[in-house]
């Protein structure tokens, strides 16, 4: 049966083997099998410019999605918080589509929303603040304008303290937050929503104006590593 899959928060990295070998075995494995392969965010650990894909890790990533594409399998990618300043000249490389955060798009009958899920944490106030900082275009050409070299360092130290970051906050305030989530809902028409970001990964079922609206969230690699597999018939979660 024709099916799309749904992945997000891989965090590709050498320093995580581990996860990248789960990667590149999915590509050859499962990604194959499918009409569609979808991307939401932080396929990439950090990401300092499309110009860093000379980067042998980072070259065998683009690599082995270019050779989905090859195959006929459609991708898209979508910018996470990790990775974004992914561009369309990473996306042009590996044959795939960059798409907007949120895009709805009609899968297999249903309308489907698809979000990285970060903008859904309103609680945490924190990060919603250097979410917009971060995102701003002047912001990112500055950064972009620093040697290489340079932006990993940089990009380095701000991975350390964001991590850090997160250890001093409640758990709860790092999750959505359910008016957000049913404000987004109500907003875009009552569709499904798949989103990562949270690493909870779980189905949730919304009633937002009367209107049941099912929310899948992605799971992270740090573990066994998931993804959603959608059909006509609906969604389930697979493990690898």
């Amino acid at each position: 049966m024709s099916h799309s899959i749904f992945v997000s928060d891989l965090h590709l990295t050498p320093e995580r083997p581990a996860a990248s070998g789960l990667f590149f075995d999915f590509v050859g494995r499962t990604a194959v099998q499918a009409e569609a392969l979808y991307i939401l965010g932080d396929l990439f650990d950090y990401w300092v410019g499309d110009d860093d894909l000379a980067e042998a890790f980072n070259a065998s990533v683009a690599q082995a999605l270019r050779g989905l594409a090859g195959r006929g399998i459609s991708l898209h990618l979508m910018q996470g918080n990790r990775d974004l300043l992914l561009g369309t000249g990473f996306a042009a490389h590996c044959g795939a589509e960059l798409i907007v955060d949120p895009t709805v798009l009609d899968l297999y009958g249903t309308r489907t929303l698809l979000m990285h899920g970060d903008t859904l944490c309103t609680g945490d106030v924190e990060y919603q603040k250097f979410r917009a900082y971060a995102r701003d275009p002047e912001t990112q050409r500055k950064f972009l304008a620093q040697p290489l070299a340079e932006r990993r360092l940089r990009m380095t130290g701000m991975r350390a303290e964001s991590e850090k970051s997160k250890r001093d906050k409640a758990p709860d305030i790092m999750d959505v937050t359910v008016t957000a989530v049913e404000q987004t809902l109500r907003n875009h028409g009552y569709p499904r929503l798949i989103h990562g970001h949270t690493h909870r990964p779980a189905r949730h079922l919304h009633v937002v104006d009367g209107h049941p609206c099912e929310r899948w969230v992605l799971s992270d690699w740090y573990g066994r590593g998931g993804y959603l597999r959608c059909d006509s018939k609906g969604c389930r979660a697979e493990w690898l």
